[in-house]
Parts: structure tokens; C-alpha cells; sequence
């Protein structure tokens, strides 16, 4: 009536291949689907309007702060670099709105400058963020 114990401790084993395979499959997937904001770096002093609606959905924020500075993912950059960085966050991630936060301090003729160059970059949809 001997049995042999080390066999049976060998079928209890459960082989954990295809659960880290799925798990590892998921992360990639979500990684994948997850769209990333692209901040503008800095916070600006909005101006108030009373008509104020729900900001619609944007990836791409572009922010102008009192002393004329424009900022775009975290980072500074002129004016006539705006196109080209909206450009390139569009390739990586492809978006219909941008929101332009303005400064209440900011002048208009920067905020427009800045509205050019995205809608140069083929944004067609353009929001002016303000406080309620």
C-alpha cells in the first residue's frame, strides 16, 4: 500500500503561463487605448463670462500667461512654433479641439496669433477657456 508521494505533489502544481499571458496582453491593450492629455504647463488667470458652456473634450491645451508667454506641454515656445508643436502632438494622438486658456492680463492680438497657428495646423475647432 505504498504510494508514491513526489508524484501526486507534481500534478498539484498549476502552471501559471496563460494567466501572465493574458495579464501582459490586457497592459498592452489599455496602454494602447489610453489617451494622453497634452497640459500646457502653466496656470493662467481666466477672464469671467457669464455664457459659459462645459468645455468639450481636448487633448491639446495652449496656455498664455500676463507676460505674453505661450506654454504647450509643459513647456515654453514662440509663437510661430505653435503650428508646428500642434502638428506633431497630432501625430501622436489625433484630436479635434484645442483649448486656448488665456490670461485675462494676456493681449488679444497674441491669443489671435496663437488661434492662427492652430488653425493653420488644421484644428478647425478652437475654444477660449474662461470662468464662470
Amino acid at each position: 500500500m505504498a504510494r508514491k508521494r513526489h508524484h501526486e505533489e507534481e500534478d498539484a502544481a498549476i502552471d501559471m503561463t496563460p494567466m501572465l499571458d493574458i495579464v501582459f496582453i490586457m497592459l498592452i491593450f489599455f496602454i494602447v487605448t489610453t489617451s494622453f492629455v497634452k497640459e500646457a504647463g502653466i496656470e493662467v488667470d481666466k477672464p469671467e463670462a457669464n455664457n459659459t458652456k462645459a468645455e468639450p473634450k481636448a487633448n491639446i491645451f495652449i496656455a498664455i500667461n500676463d507676460k505674453g508667454e505661450i506654454w504647450m506641454d509643459k513647456r515654453q515656445v514662440d509663437v510661430e512654433r505653435v503650428r508646428a508643436n500642434v502638428e506633431k502632438m497630432l501625430a501622436e494622438q489625433n484630436t479635434d479641439v484645442v483649448i486656448v486658456q488665456g490670461d485675462k492680463e494676456a493681449k488679444h492680438g497674441l491669443i489671435m496669433k496663437v488661434m492662427d497657428q492652430v488653425k493653420a495646423a488644421g484644428i478647425e475647432r478652437i475654444t477660449v477657456a474662461a470662468e464662470k
